[in-house]
Order: C-alpha cells, then structure tokens, then sequence
C-alpha cells in the first residue's frame, strides 16, 4: 500500500512541532539566573515603574519626576545624563525587582535596615556644602536624624519642608515644647504659615546656639524687625545685647513675647529706690482707694518709658521719648 506524500508531510511536520515545543517547554522551565547582589537593573527607572507607579495620596511614584531629581538637563540629578535614575540613591536593583525583598535594596524609612547615618551618607554625595557645611556639627546629626524623616521626595504634593506652610507641621511633629508655645497668646505668625522655622534657624547645622541662621540671636531677630536694630542715640542696652533677656522667641503668655510681665521683668535690672513700681498696700492696686499708681497699672513702666528699645531723641536719655 503506498502511502501519499502529503500525509507524510504533514506526519513529519507535527512530529518535529511536538519535538520543538516540547525542547521549548523544557528550555522555559529552568529560570533564568539570579542576580547577584550590586547587579544593576537592565531598564533603571522603567523596571522600578513596573510595581512603584501607584499613588495612593501620600506616597506617589511620579512625584520624583516633577522634582530637581528628574532633571534631565542636569548631570548632578539622578535622572540627569548618565545618571542611574532610581538606583543612584537606592542601590542597585535587580535582586530587588526579581525577588521583590524590601531588604534586597536600600530603603530610607526609619524602620529600615539602613541606619540614618548610612541615608544621609546617600544624600549627602550630592547635597554636601551650602547651608549643610556644618551638618556634622547639629543637634540633628547627634541625635541620629535622617534626612529622610523630613524630607519625602515621593510625597505626592512634594516635599513637605519646601512648602512654608507644611514645612512647620514636620518640624512641630518632633519639637512638642515649641508646639506649645505657638498656641499661646503671643507668638509669631507660625500657625498661619506666615513664618517658616527655617526662617530662623539653620536645620541641616550650624555653629551657633539653637543652629540658628544667622551669626547671632539679635541678628537673626533683626533680619526681620528692622526697626529695632540700631544705632540710636540712647541704647537700651539689653537691647543691643540679647533680644531673648526679654523676650520668648517661640511663643508667651505675655504681650509682645515678654519672658515676665512689668514692672518684674524692668526690675530685674533696675531698683525700685525711689520709684514706687510696687503696690505697699491694697489701696495701690488697680481699683484700691488711691485710684492704682501710674507704675502698677497698663504697661507699667512703659506708660513713660515708650522707647524701651532705644530712643534718636536728643531729650531722650531715660528713653521717655
């Protein structure tokens, strides 16, 4: 019996289909080769995007691109020419994107096996000089702050310390004393986001008390009321020496952030010989039968010492005018 040609054609054909596919089945089945640790992805920020390109209101994977970071024009920025993208401050990341482990990439959450000083260390290959020269020297280096626990690049309204009025809200969330202070009766204009505490102070170090961003404290103050800076003719001279020998910084219970109320914040330097600023008798208080001495009452001493911060008048040596 002669078998026809197209059938064994057609017989050969699958029998070499079965054989390929099953060598294919074969050759799919063995995975491909781990990557070993310090292994760069192949596609950078394109392998990242495959599972980080959620947003979910708070964390945000496209929030990096609207940021310097993604810069394309820049050489110093991850995404810049060259650059490693993602990688250039997580690590290299293919074990991570293969076996999907948090602990097969650098991450920068508190919680994290990367110690602060090992974040900051990422950080600051790109961010070291200008105002953090002396980053080594801060309360916040000491006391192990990562630049990561204010900072958030993948916030998805960016990030919370270049915008004033959140800005506050990530330094109060530490500093509860200061939170305090700004809820009291007198205090800068914190709340309303009208005053940034990098406005005063140098967050990333300085070598000044309180990392102040000025030299001194009266220059710090000064930078914003003006008027009080000087020279003048008669100089108070608490005045030209510490504006906090008066004065609360943050916030007091007091008008105009006094530390003490008159006449005991006057008299802790000048004496009261011969000048009646203290009741003797209940008939000196306000409402008492003598009517309230003048140096009791209101503003106390400043009822006649109007210039306590100095005073250009040619009479105005008691500071009266």
């Amino acid at each position: 019996m002669k078998i026809p040609r197209a059938f064994l054609r057609a017989l050969c054909l699958t029998a070499f289909a079965l054989v390929a596919g099953g060598a294919l089945a074969q050759q799919a089945a063995v995975p491909a080769p781990q990557p070993k640790p310090g292994q760069y992805s192949e596609k950078g920020a394109d392998t990242c995007l495959e599972c980080h390109a959620d947003d979910d209101g708070v964390y945000s994977g496209s929030a990096l691109f609207r940021s310097k970071h993604a810069l394309r024009g820049d050489r110093r920025a991850p995404f810049g020419a060259g650059g490693l993208q993602c990688e250039a401050c997580h690590g290299p990341g293919a074990l991570h994107a293969r076996n999907k482990r948090a602990s097969a990439i650098i991450g920068f959450k508190s919680t994290g096996k990367a110690t602060a000083a090992e974040r900051n260390q990422i950080c600051m290959t790109c961010h070291a000089g200008g105002t953090r020269t002396a980053w080594h020297a801060g309360t916040h280096e000491r006391n192990e702050v990562a630049c990561s626990d204010c900072h958030q690049v993948h916030r998805s309204h960016g990030d919370p310390m270049l915008a004033k009025a959140r800005q506050n809200e990530s330094c109060l969330s530490c500093h509860k004393s200061q939170r305090a202070d700004f809820q009291k009766t007198s205090s800068h204009p914190v709340r309303q986001g009208l005053v940034a505490c990098s406005d005063c102070h140098n967050a990333h170090g300085a070598g000044t008390p309180g990392m102040l961003a000025r030299p001194t404290l009266n220059q710090t103050c000064n930078s914003c009321h003006a008027d009080k800076r000087g020279p003048v003719l008669w100089e108070h001279a608490p005045v030209a020496e510490d504006c906090a020998l008066c004065h609360q910084p943050h916030g007091s219970v007091r008008s105009a952030l006094l530390v003490k109320s008159p006449p005991q914040l006057c008299q802790a330097c000048h004496s009261t010989s011969g000048h009646p600023s203290v009741p003797r008798t209940p008939a000196n208080l306000p409402g008492g039968a003598a009517g309230g001495a003048v140096f009791t009452v209101a503003g106390s001493c400043s009822n006649c010492h109007t210039q306590v911060h100095g005073s250009n008048h040619p009479s105005g040596a008691k500071l009266l005018r």
